[in-house]
């Protein structure tokens, strides 16, 4: 992990949504389950001292915004999938500094006895 990405976070895993996205036409007709992990840098010194949610980011807030751009279009890549939650929490929380955002896609087209096939974004606000 970099010095950028360090500090306070707010973590969400294996957050699961069903949508159509890929590149093969039988993704966009029968859609398959995605899992999504999310790791949002952000100061909560305050809220661990005043113990109020108005000092802090409510992960339930995180989730339905992470919800709807998931399911807001299809995309081929979830390489864009990962980047559009990223680009929609950054609009949403500006006290959000970085998000590392992983999409897994364990029913991936290929060959593989067991596993996923998944992506990783890490991304500051000040570089995108």
């Amino acid at each position: 992990m970099t010095r950028d990405f360090d500090g306070d976070r707010i973590i969400l895993r294996d957050l699961g949504f069903f949508g159509y996205h890929g590149v093969m036409p039988e993704e966009a007709v029968l859609g398959q389950r995605f899992f999504v992990d999310l790791v949002c840098g952000a100061d909560l010194g305050e809220a661990g001292r005043s113990d109020e949610l108005g000092h802090s980011i409510s992960y339930a807030e995180i989730y339905e915004v992470a919800k709807a751009a998931f399911e807001e279009r299809r995309f081929k890549l979830i390489e864009a999938v990962g980047q559009h939650i990223v680009d929609r929490l950054f609009e949403a929380f500006p006290a959000i500094r970085w998000i590392e955002v992983r999409v897994k896609k364990p029913s991936a087209p290929i060959a593989m006895v067991a596993g996923e096939a998944a992506i990783e974004l890490h991304r500051h606000r000040d570089a995108r």
